[in-house]
């Protein structure tokens, strides 16, 4: 994509264009790549793989209550029950009584869950860094520092959905890449 000449008003206004364009190729990376793990291993639609790219990063041990994660989703508790009984059939995902509120589940994934995430994104990484290593060095280098300051950012303002089953926002978590 060309970058024009902007003027300092503009700039932010396609930046933020830019950004939802990158986002809607990433989703058609993610897709892709789902799909070819899939002939591989047990299926899952993108909805799933959203709710499970959520739980795994809430992290192993802890997981994530289900009223977070209908939160996060903007889904109705039915649907998103939904999606994890058709995960937790093919062994991906758990569901453990909550230890501080016997009304709430936690979700977790299982090793087969974060196996199948983990080829997923070993798929899109291939893919990004195809396209990545065919631009010269100064545009990588402004890449880097740009995505580093646009996810400082995000992070700040919360809108990552990094909440864990504690509420926490995701204090002491590493990047993972977004769905």
């Amino acid at each position: 994509m060309p970058v024009p000449d902007f003027t300092s008003r503009d700039l932010s206004h396609e930046a933020t264009r830019s950004a939802g364009e990158i986002a809607e190729l990433l989703d058609v990376m993610w897709e892709k790549a789902r799909q070819a793990t899939a002939a591989a291993t047990a299926p899952a639609s993108t909805s799933q793989l959203r709710l499970m790219y959520l739980v795994d990063r809430a992290g192993a041990e802890e997981g994530i209550r289900m009223r977070t994660v209908c939160e996060q989703l903007g889904a109705a508790p039915p649907s998103v029950s939904r999606l994890c009984d058709r995960l937790q059939a093919v062994g991906f995902l758990e569901r453990r009584p909550c230890p501080d509120s016997g009304r709430e589940v936690v979700l977790r994934l299982t090793s087969a869950g974060r196996t199948h995430l983990r080829r997923i994104r070993e798929q899109r990484e291939t893919m990004l860094h195809r396209a990545i290593d065919a631009m010269p060095h100064g545009e990588r280098h402004a890449l880097a520092v740009g995505l580093a300051g646009l996810h400082s950012r995000l992070t700040a303002t919360g809108t990552t959905g990094r909440d864990t089953a504690d509420g926490d926002a995701g204090r002491g978590r590493g990047t993972t890449s977004a769905a």
